[in-house]
């Protein structure tokens, strides 16, 4: 199936109306420029753009990551909450990595702490 512009372009204006939201502000809070989104919504240029802009234009409307993306291509946009299943794992590791991170670095800033607590009680 070829890509389908037009329904992305129709999904971005309808939900831009109904979230009372200007082209700027879209603009902003999805860090795409105005004028791609420009181009987008009227959709008079079609061209190949990145996965990251229409994941950045899903996500500042309020919608899945994928949201636009499965629009483009003729799919049922996932709900907001959605997780592909074979994501889980993925995304539990790298949860698990991220809280080791934080462990370390709250474990050296106590170190840290207790060192200057004790040069604080040989200073006096």
């Amino acid at each position: 199936m070829a890509d389908d512009w037009t329904a992305v372009a129709k999904a971005i204006n309808q939900r831009v109306d109904e979230l009372g939201m200007t082209q700027r502000k879209l603009a902003e809070r999805s860090q795409v420029s105005q004028a791609i989104i420009r181009e987008i919504q009227q959709n008079k240029i079609q061209r190949r753009r990145n996965a990251k802009t229409l994941e950045a234009l899903s996500v500042a409307l309020d919608w899945h990551a994928e949201h636009l993306s499965a629009v483009l291509d003729g799919r049922r946009p996932p709900a907001l909450h959605d997780v592909p299943s074979d994501e889980v794992p993925a995304r539990l590791t790298a949860i698990e990595r991220h809280l080791r991170s934080i462990t370390r670095q709250l474990a050296t800033m106590n170190a840290n702490l207790e060192s200057l607590r004790g040069d604080d009680r040989s200073d006096g």
